[in-house]
């Protein structure tokens, strides 16, 4: 390897925002050391959201590649040149605040919980199971960062701010986070680690059926019945939920589905999905009896999030292709999935898909183990940084918001039991 400054400099910046994840609540914690209302107590506060770190790092390397390249232009231009990679941080934004509306979360909710009365069981172990189990393979439909948004609105409502044990929110976000990571994978064109390989390695939605989706649908059953098990007694004791908000009118909730499909048609198309999405401003704007405040503002953190993670993983190819590249079957496997905890897995299948001499075994080796270890960090998959957005305020996790170590141990069980359908069965 022979890195330039740059890449030197990218690499540096990327592991000082991946340390900086993993300290948001340090500097939650030094918050409280200043008055209220105060430059440095809101400062600290802004350097503890999580969804801040690596942009807040991106924009310093763009000082810094300015400094280093001895030119503004140098630094314009690196971030022109990643025009295209930008689409998917738009796109998190758009579907976020469109799935997150009241008529979306209503006409989900009453899905879910029409399947939940099938099971014989209490309400709060039966819409914990379908919402867990079954609710992340919508994934592989409505785009798996519509899907973690919808359903982190739901387990939010109805077990985060129910008084749930600091043990049982961080095993359900976990398990939330490896079942979505996995449940895109029915199709071709939801999960973006899939996404990133499907045209190039000619993978359709039946070759992802037949490799990936029974497996990813066998593990999310099989986690979420462990978990209802270990955390059974807790479950049921749950109240029944009654949603406070008024029913609204079938041919809204219309409108919003058609809006919400007509962004993930043209995820790939930015420029007509920001127009689709003017649009449907328009109408939130218009029926805004019917809708609950638009989450703009989370859509906007979690997409400089992702813009960020973008900006500084595209300077990381030097290390990270020769390291997939240098691996093989279980190997390539395990690294990857290992890899996924400290950089985004598109990443990894994105760099793999550039490998021509790869072979078959190898390219499911890949994408598999970047979809298995999707739930292991905030940064693992792209949709994470939106569900803890919406759940990072839930009293669940405490004043310090979710931490990064009780992500990880959370996430393992699940990870595991993805490791075992994903490459043992």
């Amino acid at each position: 390897m022979h890195p330039s400054s740059a890449e030197i400099l990218a690499t540096v910046f990327f592991l000082l925002a991946v340390l900086h994840t993993f300290s948001v609540k340090r500097f939650a914690q030094w918050a409280h050391h200043y008055p209220p209302g105060s430059i440095p107590e809101n400062l600290l506060h802004f350097l503890a959201e999580t969804e801040v770190v690596f942009g807040l790092w991106a924009a310093a390397l763009f000082v810094g590649l300015a400094v280093v390249g001895g030119s503004l232009h140098k630094a314009i231009d690196y971030i022109e040149g990643l025009g295209h990679n930008y689409n998917e941080p738009k796109f998190v934004l758009v579907v976020m605040v469109v799935a997150a509306t009241r008529p979306v979360v209503l006409l989900a909710e009453k899905i879910l919980t029409g399947a939940s009365r099938l099971l014989p069981l209490s309400e709060g172990l039966a819409f914990y199971i379908v919402a867990l189990a079954i609710g992340p393979l919508l994934g592989s439909l409505i785009t798996e960062p519509a899907a973690m948004t919808l359903l982190a609105i739901l387990l939010k409502r109805r077990y985060f701010d129910q008084g749930i044990s600091r043990r049982l929110a961080y095993a359900t976000l976990g398990l939330l986070f490896v079942n979505v990571s996995i449940g895109g994978t029915l199709t071709h064109f939801a999960a973006p680690p899939v996404l990133m390989v499907a045209s190039t390695w000619n993978w359709d939605s039946s070759y992802m059926l037949s490799h990936f989706g029974w497996r990813a649908a066998l593990s999310t059953v099989v986690s979420t019945l462990l978990t209802v098990a270990v955390f059974r007694q807790e479950l049921a004791r749950i109240e029944p939920y009654v949603s406070p908000r008024a029913a609204v009118p079938a041919w809204l909730t219309a409108l919003h589905v058609m809006f919400l499909a007509l962004v993930v048609f043209f995820a790939h198309h930015p420029d007509i999905f920001f127009g689709i999405f003017m649009l449907f401003l328009g109408l939130a704007t218009a029926t805004k009896e019917y809708q609950d405040p638009l989450k703009l503002k989370e859509g906007l953190l979690v997409g400089f999030f992702l813009a960020g993670l973008v900006t500084l993983g595209s300077l990381q190819e030097y290390w990270l292709r020769p390291l997939i590249t240098n691996l093989s079957g279980s190997l390539l496997y395990y690294g990857t999935t290992a890899l996924t905890a400290i950089t985004d897995n598109a990443a990894l299948t994105y760099l793999g898909s550039r490998v021509d001499s790869i072979t078959e075994d190898l390219k499911y080796a890949l994408v598999a183990g970047a979809v298995t270890g999707g739930g292991l960090s905030v940064i693992a998959n792209a949709p994470n940084p939106a569900g803890v957005g919406i759940l990072q305020s839930s009293r669940a996790f405490g004043e310090g918001g979710i931490s990064p170590l009780g992500l990880l141990l959370g996430a393992i069980a699940p990870t595991l039991v993805a490791i075992l359908f994903f490459w043992w069965i």
